[in-house]
């Protein structure tokens, strides 16, 4: 973002308003233009190609459901599938590989595995869910209590090792020193292996499989794949003939919510805001990329980007009096309050209320309107902006305990959370948004790591202009710190969460 901004005089769309003094934000313009406005091409899937693209499949699921003497043969599979992009369609295959693979495990205590088939096991098995130990790596510790100088002759080894040490749970410092002991020789080992190790060396020490997005983790893996002389060829056929598939059907949904985007004339309504459509999509992709969830990201990628242009509302635009009645008119979620807004007001009221009466209906026709009333939480999310309005309003830097349980709704994650699941199968369910309401751990962690990650990253950008005090002045204030010492904490809280 520039760091450009100020606080100018502006005439609003109103014109029984005069020039008003507004906290605007000098936000980098569209990048994308109208590149993604226009439907791409037809995809020409024959009859002839789609029967291959089934064949495919079966030909795959197979490879899974082959029973073996040594389960974790079926490790490597089972990996390329996922990294590949095309697990979604294995998913049955894949849970009930990795019981077997589990059981055999938990018969076979002693099995004297190398480091890469126990790293890719303990991995896999612990991302999706299975109680497997830390201790399996003891093996490798030497009577110093120290990992093996010998290890690193195993690069790839010490690769996996190094992907599952980051699903440590709290104590296992067995996993801590795995982190740090593979850290440091991956980096070293990144410049002096041959392609493609070096390359995935090089991948996984800039970002991890379990903090990357799983469309940017296929399309760099494919090549990888390739390169590896073990490939199989059957998986590599239908790995990109699914890319090409689903990142098609990508083009079309965005094509189709940048016509929506359009018809809101967003660049004459809502000149102040960060006009960012195509970046919320992708964001929305990190949720669910599969074909079957469509509906749910065409609906997702509506709602967050009425939710930021929201927040830019409340944060740069609005006035403190016009926020207020903002705020009430979105409490009462009436279309009857339309006539008090201010116009560009009431063009995002009319529409978040037009966005959410589309899906109800929708809903409605499967009997789920519940999970609509459920996700309503814009209520919630004008509330707390007005929170924070109002300390800007007061010039008040409120403290930490006042300031987080505020901060965590305005992130946006429980908003977002709950919205997710609207457009979702029949495994939602009534009960799944009744926990989600009942902020589980893992939402309040989810919180957590969104909002401090943000005030540490945003917060000298906002103060510039006037903005609510962040996490960072809050905690600097309160307890008399420096700015790196609060980095400092922070980046323990998210690592904690």
């Amino acid at each position: 973002m520039s760091s450009q901004n100020s606080a100018n005089l502006v005439v609003t769309h109103d014109n029984k308003m005069s020039k008003e003094n507004r906290h605007l934000a000098d936000f980098n313009p569209n990048f994308w233009g109208d590149i993604f406005l226009s439907s791409p091409a037809e995809m020409n899937i024959d009859a002839k190609a789609h029967l291959q693209y089934e064949e495919l499949k079966q030909q795959v699921r197979r490879m899974l459901v082959i029973s073996t003497d040594k389960p974790c043969q079926n490790l490597d599979i089972i990996d390329a599938i996922q990294c590949l992009g095309v697990a979604y369609h294995f998913e049955k295959e894949i849970e009930d590989a990795l019981h077997i693979i589990y059981h055999h495990h938990c018969n076979n205590a002693q099995i004297d595995d190398d480091l890469y088939t126990a790293s890719v096991r303990f991995r896999l098995l612990r991302e999706n869910g299975f109680n497997v130990c830390c201790e399996t790596f003891n093996k490798f510790i030497d009577e110093k209590g120290k990992f093996k100088e010998s290890l690193i002759n195993d690069v790839k080894g010490m690769l996996e090792l190094y992907e599952a040490a980051h699903f440590q749970l709290h104590g296992e410092t067995i996993l801590e020193e795995a982190l740090a002991f593979t850290m440091f020789h991956l980096k070293l080992a990144e410049t002096t292996m041959d392609y493609p190790l070096s390359t995935q060396i090089a991948n996984v020490l800039k970002r991890l499989l379990r903090k990357s997005l799983p469309r940017l983790v296929a399309r760099s893996y494919i090549p990888i794949y390739e390169g590896y002389a073990i490939l199989d060829k059957n998986l590599m056929k239908l790995t990109k003939l699914d890319f090409n598939m689903v990142q098609h059907l990508h083009k079309e949904e965005l094509s189709k919510i940048n016509r929506w985007w359009k018809g809101l004339d967003v660049a004459t309504n809502f000149p102040f805001i960060r006009d960012r459509l195509v970046e919320c999509y992708f964001w929305i992709l990190g949720v669910y990329f599969e074909p079957h969830y469509t509906t749910a990201r065409t609906f997702m990628t509506k709602v967050i980007s009425l939710t930021s242009i929201l927040d830019d509302i409340y944060d740069a635009y609005g006035t403190y009096e016009e926020l207020e009645i903002f705020t009430e008119a979105i409490q009462r979620w009436d279309i009857n309050c339309i006539d008090q807004l201010p116009n560009y007001m009431k063009v995002w009221y009319s529409e978040v209320l037009n966005v959410y009466k589309e899906m109800e209906d929708l809903m409605s026709k499967e009997g789920k309107s519940y999970r609509v009333q459920f996700a309503i939480k814009m209520k919630q999310q004008s509330q707390v902006y007005h929170a924070e309005a109002k300390w800007l309003h007061e010039n008040y830097t409120p403290t930490m305990k006042e300031y987080m349980p505020i901060a965590l709704v305005s992130c946006g994650y429980p908003l977002l959370t709950i919205a997710s699941f609207v457009g979702m199968d029949d495994s939602i369910t009534k009960e799944t948004f009744i926990w989600a309401f009942n902020d589980p751990k893992i939402c309040r962690a989810s919180n957590t790591i969104c909002r401090l990650m943000s005030d540490i990253v945003s917060h000298k950008f906002e103060q510039e202009r006037g903005h609510v005090s962040s996490a960072v002045e809050c905690s600097m204030k309160q307890h008399g710190v420096s700015m790196q010492e609060v980095y400092n904490e922070f980046y323990k809280q998210i690592n904690n969460a």
